[in-house]
């Protein structure tokens, strides 16, 4: 069967305004490619108007170079470009603007009006456009273009956006989604484009919703936009490659930062563009870093050689392709990955020297160079709360523990004690600092290990630690402590919270641990001697044999072997003779219990997972963590027999002062600092004790 198919041409003011509706979306896109024309024209001035999300009008005004009189007759016709004459020079593009489209599109679907001065003019040329071409601005005026007042620059104004294309207009319900979206990208340009003022507003209205200063740092442009939440959590970074023809530079947030959503401000050669791939590998490579469900805010400018760049692969310039792109992203976030790293290298490395008599180290927790702690907990918004919900605490205000009677029911005794025998005393600790550098650590056993301390956090008991006020400790012998979270009174299990935070401590510094450096060195095999023969009285009967030198031996040879891997990923520094000259350091101001010392030796041989990566680096961190738990100490005061502080020896009652003070003044800033607070600590180391809701119903009740 014969068919006759008719093929006509379509009407060329129907092609146009289908190019248009492909490069001009959005009120959005049309200001993209505005913003991108004033600031090759070496503008250092815009000045943004826009009404009904942009729909009713957009105008940019610029303080350019402008547009000669005689290029007005032909701005908007389609592919009319200084930028390229031939197809080769697309290989060679570095500005924003190249096919001539931009003023072409909006001009097919809107009333778009210019009017421009250049220096060497008397006046500024007003021209209106219609479908590519001038156009009367009212009937029966002349097309030409009009001279007019004006300053030195161009005013771009877009009237009645899609008015012709009725489809696409009704799509838009929402002018403030609109206008947002304008605001989003005015704010990306301002950020990048440095030297140039940005303001933005609504017409009609006096304030400005964005004003950035021309003169203003990047930092300064991204506090004003973004906030000073991220601006005071920057990082910057620095790379190229000449073997892949880039360079990149920009802005990222550190650990401290955390958000649910990333933003990402990627620039391609100076163009505002998206990238999936560039937006999933920084977050990939943020994922060892920040909390479960967390993000970052990244500023990233991106130039590459034009000869590797397809500029030309999407209508509105939205995406770009450029050759190496994997090898490009991979240098990229391995660099920002370095530089997260570097928080850890600016801490400062602390050697403890066990000597008697040397002055008393500053107790405060450990931070990092920028004085911030090491890694701050994420924390929820905190909800306003009423009137009647707030509690007035202050911790200059004396503790609990400071109420209780130490010395029986005498009260005179009692302030004699607490005035000779203070409860809380800090260590004298010598700290040398030593140069090393720091080593990130690339182990993807030790990053499965921290997810996993991630995928067991408990949001809400993050945030009591993060936030709560330290009220006193309750029970020395139990290791018990009070803590407010809010308008809830806790008890807290330091003892359990203390293994939890070590854990921590040692997945988070991994490689780069300070020491404690013994003086002398210690005999490692007299250690381990003192560990099995005390193993041997506890679970051996007389007449059982327990070979405690065999012990000895095969676990001082696991050591030893060992030792190059000790010292290296743990600082535990063992010589080849048998010496024990170091152990890690994980908090400054405290020194754990010594007593414990011996036992961890010995269980560095049956305890640790020797053949397999991941499983070795957990036990051994675990044991780590259990030697430094501080110990189970007498509580004071009172007791079956009224023991009070005189009563003890010296040594443990020195200690007992000692590990208080660490308990209020170290660890517990610590955990509020850094601790992800996990549900193994919700189920077995916090307990609710009192809520002041719950007390005021009772007391509603007397």
């Amino acid at each position: 069967m014969d068919m006759d198919i008719d093929n006509e041409a379509l009407d060329p003011n129907v092609v146009n305004k289908i190019a248009a509706g492909e490069i001009i979306v959005a009120p959005v896109h049309a200001l993209k490619e505005l913003i991108e024309n004033a600031v090759d024209a070496g503008s250092t001035s815009l000045e943004i108007l826009a009404k009904d999300g942009g729909l009713k009008l957009l105008q940019i005004t610029d303080n350019g170079c402008g547009i000669q009189k005689e290029d007005l007759a032909i701005l908007c016709e389609r592919h009319t470009t200084s930028k390229i004459t031939t197809f080769e020079d697309l290989s060679s593009i570095a500005t924003y603007g190249f096919r001539g489209e931009a003023l072409a599109s909006i001009s097919h679907i809107a009333h778009l009006t210019v009017t421009t001065k250049t220096k060497d003019s008397d006046l500024a040329w007003r021209a209106t456009y219609q479908d590519g071409k001038l156009a009367p601005a009212k009937q029966g005026q002349s097309a030409e273009p009009k001279g007019v007042a004006g300053r030195p620059g161009t005013q771009i104004t877009v009237e009645d956006l899609f008015y012709n294309i009725k489809a696409r207009r009704k799509a838009f319900r929402s002018f403030p989604d609109e206008f947002n979206k304008i605001i989003d990208m005015v704010g990306r340009y301002a950020v990048h484009c440095k030297g140039v003022g940005f303001t933005c507003k609504k017409a009609g209205e006096s304030s400005t919703s964005l004003s950035i200063q021309a003169q203003a740092t990047v930092i300064d442009r991204i506090r004003q936009i973004h906030g000073s939440s991220v601006a005071n959590e920057l990082l910057n970074f620095e790379t190229s490659e000449d073997r892949w023809g880039f360079k990149a530079e920009g802005y990222t947030t550190n650990a401290n930062y955390s958000v649910k959503k990333t933003t990402l401000l990627l620039f391609i050669n100076h163009r505002c563009v998206e990238s999936t791939h560039i937006k999933k590998a920084i977050e990939q490579t943020y994922s060892t870093f920040l909390p479960k469900q967390g993000h970052p805010f990244v500023y990233l400018s991106l130039e590459i050689d034009p000869a590797r760049v397809d500029v030309n692969v999407h209508p509105t310039k939205r995406e770009v392709h450029f050759l190496n792109e994997d090898e490009i992203i991979q240098a990229i976030c391995e660099h920002i990955e370095t530089k997260l790293a570097a928080v850890d290298k600016s801490r400062t490395f602390m050697t403890q020297t066990l000597l008697p008599g040397v002055k008393a180290a500053d107790p405060s927790p450990r931070t990092d160079g920028d004085g911030t702690p090491g890694r701050a907990t994420p924390l929820t918004k905190r909800p306003r709360r009423n009137s009647n919900d707030l509690v007035r605490t202050d911790t200059s205000e004396r503790k609990i523990t400071s109420m209780f009677s130490r010395a029986g029911p005498n009260p005179a005794s009692a302030s004699a004690d607490r005035s000779d025998q203070p409860s809380a005393v800090p260590e004298s600790i010598d700290y040398e600092t030593i140069e090393r550098v720091s080593v990130p650590c690339r182990l993807s056993s030790v990053k499965e290990l921290r997810a996993d301390v991630r995928e067991g956090m408990n949001n809400e008991l993050t945030e009591v630690f993060a936030s709560h006020t330290f009220v006193g400790v309750v029970d020395d012998e139990r290791r018990l402590a009070a803590i407010q979270g809010g308008v809830k009174l806790y008890l807290v299990d330091y003892g359990h919270t203390c293994f939890e935070y070590f854990y921590q401590v040692g997945l988070t510094d991994f490689g780069n641990f300070g020491t404690i450096r013994f003086s002398p060195s210690l005999d490692l095999r007299e250690m381990l001697r003192m560990a099995a023969e005390v193993e041997k009285n506890a679970i051996c009967s007389p007449d059982e044999d327990f070979d405690v030198e065999a012990v000895v031996d095969r676990v001082a040879s696991q050591l030893i072997e060992r030792r190059e891997m000790l010292q290296e990923y743990f600082s535990l520094e063992i010589s080849p003779a048998g010496e024990l000259v170091s152990i890690p350091l994980l908090i400054k101001g405290y020194t754990p219990p010594l007593v414990k010392l011996p036992r961890f030796l010995l269980r560095l041989g049956p305890h640790i997972d020797w053949g397999d990566e991941k499983g070795c680096f957990e036990t051994f961190l675990r044991e780590l963590a259990t030697l430094y738990v501080p110990e189970s100490l007498p509580a004071l005061p009172g007791g079956e027999e009224d023991l009070r502080t005189e009563d003890l020896p010296d040594e443990i009652r020195v200690r007992r002062q000692h590990v208080r003070y660490a308990v209020q003044n170290i660890f517990f800033p610590a955990f509020k600092a850094r601790l992800v607070a996990t549900k193994s600590l919700m189920e077995s180391a916090v307990l609710e004790v009192a809520s002041l809701k719950g007390l005021y119903r009772v007391f509603e009740r007397c």
